[in-house]
C-alpha cells in the first residue's frame, strides 16, 4: 500500500429531490439529507486513495463523525473535500469538509472525520 497522508479529492454534487431528508426518510423537509451528505463525504474519501491502492485491495468505512451545520436547498451545488491526514498501518483517517456558495461567499455546511480500513477484497468478501 502506497497511501500516504496528503492524498485528497473533491467531489461535487447538485442537491436533487432524491437527496433530500424527505426522500431519504431522515426528516420531512426538502433540504439536503444528512445520510446523503455522509455518503458524499465517504465518496470523496474513497476517491482520495483510489489511485494509490493495489487493485486487490479496497477500503471499508468504520467510523463517521460529521457535523451537518447548515441546510442546503434543492439545486445547491455542494463540494466535498476529503484529506487523508493519518495513516496507521491499514487504518486511514480523513478530514472532510462540505461547502456551498451562499450570497457570493463559500460557506462550510459540514465538517468532520471519516475512518476507513484497507482490506483485501477477496478475503473480506469470503468472510460474509
Amino acid at each position: 500500500m502506497t497511501v500516504q497522508p496528503g492524498a485528497h479529492a473533491v467531489v461535487s454534487h447538485r442537491v436533487s429531490l432524491e437527496d433530500t431528508a424527505l426522500a431519504l426518510g431522515s426528516g420531512d423537509l426538502e433540504v439536503l439529507g444528512t445520510p446523503r451528505l455522509i455518503a458524499w463525504c465517504e465518496q470523496a474519501a474513497v476517491a482520495a486513495i483510489g489511485p494509490d491502492l493495489d487493485p486487490a485491495r479496497t477500503s471499508v468505512g468504520t467510523r463517521v463523525d460529521i457535523a451537518h451545520e447548515r441546510a442546503s436547498a434543492v439545486g445547491t451545488e455542494i463540494a466535498v473535500r476529503a484529506d487523508l491526514v493519518h495513516v496507521d498501518g491499514r487504518l486511514l483517517r480523513f478530514e472532510v469538509i462540505a461547502e456551498q456558495e451562499s450570497a457570493g461567499a463559500t460557506v462550510a455546511i459540514a465538517r468532520g472525520q471519516i475512518t476507513r480500513v484497507v482490506v483485501d477484497r477477496e478475503r473480506f468478501m469470503a468472510r460474509l
